[in-house]
């Protein structure tokens, strides 16, 4: 997948998801999805090149940078909570909407119960087993 697929697939699925929303608090050049305002992607070029950026369990994330190349620590973000994804051979349509929902996922459980826009134990659980 390329990075202007990357972005794509991302975005629409983020748009899907309930109570997302798409800012850009950092201006034209990022693209901020949050839930309930709070952050949970984040789109962008580092230098020239397309990238996702987004929440992950530390142990996931760290099993994904190990298992794909272009999953790198966090851009600009705490590097043991977020992961940087570019596009790239191994990174297709299903692994982007898997990462995307487990980000959302993770920032709605730190929600109060009462702001959540789904159970986030239960919503989209991913089916993808990590190596």
């Amino acid at each position: 997948m390329n990075g202007t697929t990357l972005h794509k697939t991302a975005a629409d699925r983020a748009e899907e998801l309930p109570g997302a929303r798409l800012e850009h608090p950092f201006g034209d050049d990022w693209e901020v999805f949050k839930v309930r305002g709070k952050v949970f992607m984040l789109m962008t070029e580092v230098p020239g090149r397309p990238v996702v950026i987004l929440k992950a369990d530390p142990g996931e994330a760290r099993a994904l940078r190990e298992q794909y190349s272009h999953i790198t620590p966090g851009y600009h973000m705490n590097k043991k909570h977020w992961i940087t994804l570019e596009g790239g051979d191994g990174v297709d349509g299903e692994l982007v909407d898997e990462l995307v929902t487990d980000s959302y996922r993770l920032v709605v459980a730190r929600l109060p119960e009462a702001e959540q826009p789904v159970d986030p134990r239960t919503y989209g659980s991913s089916t993808r087993a990590a190596s």
